[in-house]
């Protein structure tokens, strides 16, 4: 029980840790202090959502419907190529940092963007279903429900500690011009990630 839920514990950091839009989107959200509470739930909820289908096998029916991937990838590379021009033309307005936060300052929009940033990904479906759905099913019936807990768990406190602990970083990023290098950074994050799905990556 107990080797089995560091094991998720630790496969699912492993998998979650790597820079990605959606990442970048919540550090960006806890750096501007804006609705992180339920842009962190929205992640977090997803991620359990999906561990758990992937556990309970939901990753053969995606294998044999190729196409869902396919159609998953290409709204993917129109939503990122989308979010990382505003990004880089946010940064190069510039302004008042409350106008470098504009494009996700409501609640509906920040929820929008975060599901979009995570279901419009067609890595979240390879990695944490059908990865994450092998590896948990390695360690027997009993065995694999605790390993999803592992990995629910690396979620959970992955984008509860990128959304709150970010605001640790406010201070040194209080300038407009932080906010511009980070914006253009998150642009062309989102655009080489728009680049590597369009690709096939």
């Amino acid at each position: 029980m107990l080797t089995s839920t560091v094991a998720g514990l630790l496969t699912g950091l492993t998998l979650i840790i790597a820079i990605g839009a959606q990442n970048a989107f919540v550090l960006r959200q806890g750096l501007a202090r804006r609705h992180v509470g339920p842009v962190v739930a929205v992640c977090a909820v997803s991620d359990l959502v999906l561990i758990v289908a992937g556990v309970a096998g939901i990753g053969t029916v995606i294998e044999q419907a190729g196409w869902v991937i396919d159609v998953v990838r290409w709204a993917g590379v129109a939503f990122l190529t989308w979010y990382g021009v505003s990004s880089l033309l946010r940064a190069r307005r510039g302004g008042s940092l409350q106008a470098a936060t504009g494009d996700d300052a409501t609640l509906g929009r920040a929820v929008r963007t975060a599901v979009a940033l995570t279901w419009l990904n067609p890595h979240v479906y390879l990695d944490t279903v059908l990865l994450l759905g092998s590896v948990a099913n390695t360690h027997g019936d009993g065995d694999r429900w605790w390993f999803a807990a592992g990995a629910g768990a690396a979620s959970v406190l992955w984008f509860t500690g990128l959304g709150y602990g970010a605001r640790l970083a406010h201070r040194a990023l209080s300038t407009q011009r932080a906010w511009q290098v980070l914006d253009v950074l998150i642009g062309l994050t989102m655009l080489a990630i728009a680049v590597g799905l369009a690709l096939g990556g």
